[in-house]
């Protein structure tokens, strides 16, 4: 790859498009002038020269080749998830050994103590830095950003500047909240320590998203947010290291993106999906914490009418968002829309693939629309609306359904804090609000309960998918979880992102339990799965599998227990 080439990754002078070209005929002619670069067998990302975007438009390869954008998913005590009693049995004194647990997201302190074993070397055995560019750094086949390996590492550990060894940081603290949870040390004067305090470390520090990208989804440009590619990548190089150093691995995934059909399909989804059925590998992922934020619709067209409408309060801060409307197979949906002033925008009619800008006079706002009829990964309708300068006020659609099979339609708008929580839907759904990664078919899908008196954590996204597939499968601890932040001070963590973390340091147990000691080689998320369903704690007053809990509270100490009933 060519200097120039590497630098389309990183500048904002190329577009990025995502493409399964296993599905796209005439792959490499279908972008004239872009620089493709092959990620493995089934994706390829395509940065494309900014001056062939039409930001008023989707491009012909359609709303999945674009990259989703992903936010963090995190703004108790072990013995929750039966930790300590699988610890007090000799032959079941699981701590990770042996095991690579994977952190994607805002890298990691590598210099706090959590992290460094007794003899001062460092429990990461490999930082890949998106945001540190050099020409030789990058690893394995990426061209981009910095790996620092142990080595490197425990040289840094040693010198009186480490940073001047191993520049990589954590500017944020999230990335190493989740990896202190999921293996690092025990501190007893905190009341702290890791799931699998003897697991070692695969951090990846994801590059922020490009401007181009959010001013194309009308996201403002100080969101912190990350491309679905880049993600992607990270999974990539986890997988990449696990196989090099012959290590069983569990990915964890912190972030979350409300865009999509929610039902697994994503790239990003895809590849969690095609991974986590490889053997001795695991994946975790957090639901998102957007079930009380009034950010998801549900509406049902009125057999009578053919219509429904929805009310949309927006607030004063959110000028740029978008909002994603996905109809019901088999039907064909349209919109109206009446402003906060009242100026009315009549019935857009759909058409196969419709693009539409639209300025209103008097708010200054303006809304671009983007019908598809066929929306490539799930063949299911998508009405996308991009808002630019928006008013505030209450914004009115409807909705309407095309013939006999037209039932009705979800709604979603951004998550976390893409937006405020201004701007939500007056009659909004709790459910089906799970995040993209959090639906995905093969991953472990994790919600966040609070161990002191059992409550599910208050904005805990709930199932199911839009398919109706069951999600999520468990839920673990994530209200007021004591772990660092960037300063190294312990605080508490609420959200799914942590019970997922919390989730990784269980797996990479049943992991070392299974392909390190031998007595389940090979083992992969599925099998891992149904291990603690089956070991999951069920009330007796709920049927399960149900859209708050899924199967149960993690429990791997009675995953075992049931194990040895029924040998």
């Amino acid at each position: 790859m060519t200097e120039e080439e590497r630098n389309s990754i990183i500048s904002e002078e190329y577009f990025d498009a995502i493409i399964d070209y296993r599905n796209t005929p005439l792959f490499s002619e279908n972008f004239p002038n872009s620089v493709i670069h092959t990620m493995n067998e089934v994706f390829a990302v395509v940065h494309i020269p900014i001056s062939l975007i039409n930001y008023t438009r989707i491009g012909m390869h359609g709303y999945t080749a674009i990259p989703f954008l992903y936010g963090l998913i995190s703004d108790v005590s072990i013995d929750a998830s039966g930790i300590q009693n699988i610890r007090r049995i000799q032959n079941l004194n699981l701590r990770g050994n042996g095991t690579l647990i994977g952190i994607i997201d805002t890298g990691i302190d590598y210099r706090n103590p959590v992290f460094i074993r007794p003899d001062g070397t460092s429990k990461v055995r490999a930082i890949w830095d998106q945001t540190i560019q050099s020409r030789d750094g990058s690893p394995y086949n990426t061209y981009f950003g910095t790996e620092y390996r142990d080595e490197q590492i425990n040289q840094a550990l040693q010198s009186e500047n480490p940073l001047d060894i191993v520049p990589s940081t954590d500017d944020h603290g999230h990335g190493t909240m989740m990896a202190a949870i999921a293996a690092g040390n025990e501190v007893p004067g905190e009341q702290f320590s890791g799931v699998a305090p003897d697991a070692e470390l695969v951090i990846v520090k994801l590059k922020p998203a490009k401007a181009n990208l959010k001013k194309f989804m009308c996201i403002r440009e100080d969101a912190l947010c990350y491309q679905e590619n880049s993600i992607m990548w990270g999974v990539q190089y986890c997988y990449q290291v696990a196989r090099e150093l012959n290590r069983p691995l569990v990915i964890c995934i912190g972030l979350g993106s409300s865009q999509g059909a929610h039902e697994g399909r994503s790239p990003l989804s895809t590849q969690l999906s095609l991974f986590g059925d490889a053997p001795n590998t695991a994946i975790v992922a957090g639901v998102g914490n957007e079930g009380n934020l009034g950010r998801h619709y549900r509406g049902i067209i009125d057999s009578a009418t053919g219509v429904n409408t929805v009310e949309l309060q927006v607030g004063p801060e959110d000028k740029f968002f978008f909002m994603e409307i996905w109809g019901d197979t088999p039907g064909i949906y349209s919109i109206d829309i009446l402003s906060p002033s009242g100026e009315y925008i009549p019935r857009i009619v759909a058409s196969l693939a419709l693009n539409r800008t639209i300025s209103f006079i008097f708010e200054e706002t303006v809304i671009y629309i983007y019908y598809q009829i066929v929306e490539a990964e799930t063949g299911d309708q998508l009405i996308l609306l991009r808002f630019s300068n928006a008013a505030s006020g209450v914004w009115r659609f409807n909705v309407y359904g095309q013939g006999d099979l037209a039932f009705g339609f979800h709604i979603w708008l951004p998550m976390g804090d893409m937006i405020t929580r201004e701007t939500y839907f007056l009659q909004s759904d709790i459910y089906t609000t799970l995040l993209s990664q959090g639906t995905s078919e093969v991953p472990i899908s994790v919600t966040a309960y609070n161990p002191v008196g059992g409550n599910l954590f208050v904005n805990a996204s709930r199932g199911y998918t839009r398919n109706n597939r069951i999600k999520p499968e468990l839920a673990a601890p994530g209200v007021d979880y004591i772990a660092p932040n960037k300063e190294g001070e312990f605080v508490p963590y609420s959200g799914t992102g942590v019970a997922s973390a919390h989730t990784a340091g269980v797996v990479a147990m049943i992991l070392e339990w299974g392909s390190v000691r031998g007595n389940q080689p090979g083992m992969d998320t599925i099998e891992i799965k149904k291990f603690l369903i089956r070991g999951a704690r069920r009330s007796a007053n709920l049927v399960y599998p149900n859209r708050d809990w899924g199967y149960g509270i993690l429990d791997i100490f009675n995953a075992f227990d049931v194990l040895r009933q029924e040998s």
